[in-house]
C-alpha cells in the first residue's frame, strides 16, 4: 500500500515537469497541449489531496478527484492573475510555479476529506427516502 501511494506522489510530483517539458514540441500538437490541461486542471489539486496518510476509500476517491479540479484552478487562476499583474506572463512563468508548488505539497499529508475519515457509506437505517416515510397524526410537516 505504501509503495503505491508513493507511486502516486511521485507521479503528481512529476507532472507539472512533464506538462513544462512539453511545452517544448511543436505548436499546434496534441502532445503539447493534453499534459498542460492535465496538469493545470488536476496536478496542484491532486498534490493536496491525495497524500492521505491512511490511504482513501473508495467514496473519498470520488471526493478527491471532485475537489481536485477546482483546487487546481483556483490555484492556477491566482497564479495566472499574480503574472499578469506583474506583467509577466508566459506559459513557463505561469507553469514553473505550479510545478513547484505541485512538488513541495506532495510532501506534506493531504488535507483531510470528510468521506475519508467516515468511511462514505450510509448510516444504518438510512435506507427509505423520506418522501415515503408515513406521516403522524395531524399531518403536518
Amino acid at each position: 500500500m505504501k509503495t503505491n501511494q508513493n507511486r502516486i506522489r511521485g507521479a503528481v510530483a512529476v507532472s507539472g515537469w512533464v506538462a513544462l517539458a512539453a511545452t517544448l514540441l511543436p505548436d499546434g500538437s496534441a502532445l503539447r497541449w493534453l499534459p498542460v490541461l492535465l496538469f493545470v486542471c488536476l496536478g496542484p489539486g491532486l498534490a493536496l489531496l491525495l497524500p492521505q496518510p491512511s490511504g482513501l476509500r473508495p467514496g473519498a476517491r470520488l471526493e478527491a478527484f471532485a475537489l481536485a479540479a477546482p483546487l487546481s484552478l483556483s490555484l492556477a487562476t491566482l497564479t495566472a492573475t499574480v503574472l499578469f499583474l506583474l506583467e509577466g506572463f508566459s506559459v513557463t512563468a505561469f507553469l514553473v510555479p505550479l510545478a513547484a508548488f505541485s512538488t513541495a505539497v506532495v510532501l506534506l499529508p493531504g488535507l483531510p476529506l470528510p468521506a475519508a475519515t467516515r468511511g462514505a457509506v450510509e448510516p444504518e437505517g438510512s435506507g427509505s427516502s423520506f418522501r415515503f416515510r408515513k406521516r403522524g397524526h395531524g399531518g403536518g410537516r
